[in-house]
C-alpha cells in the first residue's frame, strides 16, 4: 500500500509533468510510462486520481502530436482594433491577447500589460498582469497571474465550471483599468477581469469584419517578426478560438482568499 511519502513523491512528479505539458520542456512518453510504473510498484489503486491525471497527460500529448503535424507554429500579430492597440499570439492550441493600460495613482505614473490566454474552446486558461512600469519600481518586469484555472493544460477544453487559483492581493495598478475597481465586490472584480478579455476578442472580430484583408502576410511596424493584426483573419488556429471566446461570459464565486469557482453563463 502506498505510504505518505510515496503519495508526496507521486504528487510532486505528476504536478511537474502537468506543468511541463504547458510550459515545457516537452514531456516524453517514457516519462509518463516511468511515472505509471512508480505508481504500480508502490501499490497505488488503479482507480486513484494519480492514474487518471496521468491518462489526461497522455491524452493531451497524443492529441498535440497529431494536431501539431498539421497546424502552423507560433505567430505574433499586432495592430489597432476598435480604438485599441492589441497584441495577439497564436500557438498550436491556444491564443493570448494582450492590451496595455497606463495611468496615475497618487501622483505616480505606471503602465501594465494585461494578457488573456484562451484554449481551443474559447475558455480562459489564465489572466496575467505584467508590470511594464510599476508604481513600485522594484516590480518592473515582474509578472503576476491574477487568475489561473487549476490543471488547465489537462482538463476538458469546453468546461463550464472550473476551480481557479486567484491572487490574494490584487495589484494597485488595476486602477488604470477602472479607477473605482477596489470599491467593487471581489467576485465581480475577478469576473470582470476575465470578461474584458472576452470583450476584447468580440471587439477585435467586429473590427476585422469591417476591414479589408490586405495585410494577411505582411509585417507590421518595426518588428519584423510581428504580422499586422488584420492578418489574424487567415489564421486557422486563432479564428475558431476567437469565434468561440467572443460569445462567452463568466461569473466567479469565491471559495476562499486564494481559490474561486469560474462558471461560464449559458453555452456558446
Amino acid at each position: 500500500m502506498a505510504t505518505k511519502d510515496h503519495r508526496r513523491q507521486a504528487k510532486g512528479l505528476i504536478e511537474a509533468l502537468e506543468s511541463r505539458v504547458h510550459a515545457g520542456p516537452a514531456v516524453l512518453d517514457t516519462e509518463v510510462h516511468s511515472a505509471r510504473e512508480f505508481l504500480r510498484h508502490n501499490d497505488f489503486p488503479m482507480a486513484s486520481d494519480y492514474f487518471r491525471r496521468l491518462e489526461r497527460i497522455q491524452d493531451r500529448l497524443e492529441g498535440r502530436s497529431t494536431a501539431r503535424a498539421f497546424l502552423p507554429g507560433k505567430r505574433n500579430y499586432g495592430g489597432e482594433a476598435a480604438g485599441r492597440w492589441l497584441q495577439l499570439q497564436s500557438a498550436y492550441d491556444h491564443i493570448i491577447i494582450s492590451h496595455c493600460y497606463e495611468g496615475e495613482f497618487y501622483c505616480k505614473s505606471g503602465r501594465v500589460k494585461i494578457s488573456h490566454r484562451f484554449n481551443q474552446a474559447g475558455r480562459m486558461d489564465f489572466v496575467e498582469l505584467k508590470f511594464l512600469r510599476s508604481l513600485d519600481p522594484c516590480l518592473n518586469g515582474e509578472i503576476r497571474k491574477l487568475l489561473l484555472v487549476k490543471d488547465y493544460p489537462v482538463i476538458r477544453r469546453d468546461w463550464h465550471a472550473a476551480e481557479a487559483f486567484i491572487l490574494p492581493v490584487l495589484p494597485r495598478e488595476l486602477v488604470f483599468l477602472y479607477e473605482d475597481i477596489f470599491k467593487c465586490p471581489r467576485p465581480d472584480v475577478l469576473a470582470w477581469l476575465i470578461n474584458i478579455g472576452h470583450r476584447l476578442v468580440s471587439d477585435l472580430l467586429e473590427d476585422l469584419r469591417g476591414q479589408p484583408r490586405e495585410a494577411e502576410v505582411s509585417d507590421c511596424g518595426d518588428n519584423g517578426n510581428q504580422l499586422c493584426l488584420q492578418a489574424v483573419g487567415a489564421d486557422e488556429v486563432a479564428v475558431p478560438i476567437l469565434n468561440q471566446a467572443a460569445t462567452l461570459e463568466c461569473a466567479v464565486e469565491l471559495n476562499d482568499p486564494k481559490t474561486a469557482l469560474v462558471r461560464y453563463l449559458g453555452r456558446p
